[in-house]
């Protein structure tokens, strides 16, 4: 195996991580640069304000994360994390129906962002050729223009020379701007659902629970709020509760203790609100909000400079209700892994497969949220082809799920990243939503 000299990575959030675990195999150094300070333990960092809100690792990120760190799962729960079968322990109250709960042999990881973040960096800090440099503020790209390639970056203090620049830095990204001063415009899909994330952490009472995880979702249009209830590391539980399109008075919620447990009173269901009226708050009230989810389409571009990959939300920041962010990152970073083992040797010819690859990825997943963040008509962006169709199809596809095992089954695996959209699309399936559209059709004649 031949080793290039150096690479760095810009933003040591998960993104960054995973991008600098794949490339140590390949380079002989690699820089994390990030703009926080050293963590000292699994707690939420300036620089990632979304990690006081529930997170999730999917199926397919779940078992990605432990190909490239093999051990780290049996590590979560060593550090407290809960370890739930998913279709028995998730209890989903959904467009109207609460799913159908069996053992299909699932398993799904409950923690927090910023205690899935620390196991990570403790696996990155065993690798001898990875480097945390921390309190780092990158400020420009260097270019040589006469090779058409990155060679480095600017530092606030300084500068630092690399053979490739990874821009993991997230949504506002350096690459971005910097292409645009240049007369380089990326192409975009923005999508405008103006959604708030409004969480806090509970101790509750002790007793019998048939579930560790609640989710309540809105039934759109009419119902714009729903909200999560998680068990999380350290016996606690994490409450998430989000609304689209500026369904939440942020300054009421604020005001005091009660107005979070009041905002839980407007959920679809009481049973959210019923858990925590009687809890102990454990921190103070975060909010986060999301005004646009963005896809660039670096993908599209005729010329990149050499010398430059983007990854993670840097590339698309896909709308966090459905949970799919952390396990598109690690399905780009094993992407971008592949990619490196193929052009061994030629690793100047990484960049430009890699976000035709990442594209791959992001567009069938882009495409599944927005057809669902398009049943609000307030939702602005570019519509997909054939909207109402799928959009028919899907809502018949989560109510058949409140009963039908075999369907349900089916959503969990595409849901869950496992299983491509298309396999919602079998015969079988495609026979059980007819007879039940039809047969819900004439029942309301």
């Amino acid at each position: 195996m031949s080793f290039k000299n150096k690479a760095i990575v810009i933003g040591g959030g998960i993104s960054g991580k995973l991008a600098a675990r794949v490339l140590s195999d390949h380079y002989k150094e690699v820089v994390i640069l990030e703009r926080d300070h050293e963590p000292a333990g699994p707690l939420p960092r300036k620089g990632a304000p979304q990690g006081e809100h529930l997170h999730a690792l999917l199926h397919a990120g779940e078992y990605g994360l432990e190909k490239l760190f093999p051990g780290i799962t049996e590590n979560f729960y060593s550090g407290g994390a809960e370890n739930i079968n998913s279709t028995i322990e998730l209890a989903w109250f959904h467009h109207g129906e609460w799913k159908v709960r069996y053992d299909g042999g699932y398993s799904t990881t409950l923690q927090t962002r910023p205690h899935l973040e620390w196991h990570i960096e403790q696996f990155i800090n065993r690798i001898p050729n990875v480097v945390f440099k921390y309190n780092q503020v990158v400020e420009n790209l260097l270019y040589n223009a006469a090779e058409d390639q990155i060679i480095g970056v600017q530092l606030k203090e300084g500068s630092m020379q690399a053979d490739l620049v990874v821009d993991a830095s997230g949504v506002s990204s350096l690459t971005s701007s910097w292409l645009k001063k240049r007369g380089t415009l990326v192409p975009d899909e923005i999508m405008e659902i103006n959604l708030s994330y409004i969480s806090k952490q509970y101790k509750l009472s002790d007793q019998d629970r048939d579930w560790k995880i609640k989710m309540v979702y809105p039934n759109p249009p009419h119902e714009k709020m729903g909200g999560t209830i998680s068990k999380v590391e350290g016996n606690r539980y994490i409450v998430t509760l989000m609304g689209y399109h500026n369904s939440i008075n942020d300054i009421e919620v604020l005001k005091n203790d009660t107005g979070f447990v009041e905002l839980a009173k407007k959920l679809p269901k009481l049973d959210i609100h019923q858990e925590i009226e009687n809890g102990t708050p454990l921190t103070k009230t975060s909010i986060y909000r999301i005004p646009q989810i963005v896809w660039r389409r670096f993908d599209k571009l005729e010329s990149l400079p050499n010398g430059i990959i983007l990854i993670g939300d840097t590339l698309c920041r896909i709308d966090p209700v459905f949970g799919q962010g952390m396990s598109i990152s690690i399905l780009e970073s094993l992407a971008l892994q592949k990619l490196l083992q193929k052009h061994n040797g030629e690793l100047h010819k990484v960049p430009y497969a890699f976000h035709k690859k990442a594209a791959n990825i992001i567009g069938p997943i882009w495409n599944m949220v927005i057809t669902e963040d398009f049943r609000y008509p307030a939702t602005k962006g570019k519509k997909p082809f054939g909207l109402s169709v799928q959009q028919w199809y899907a809502k018949n596809i989560f109510l058949l799920s409140s009963d039908n095992q075999e369907i349900y089954d089916s959503f969990v695996k595409v849901m869950n990243l496992v299983r491509p959209i298309t396999s919602l699309m079998k015969p079988s399936i495609i026979k059980s939503v007819l007879i039940f559209a039809f047969s819900k059709s004439r029942k309301s004649k």
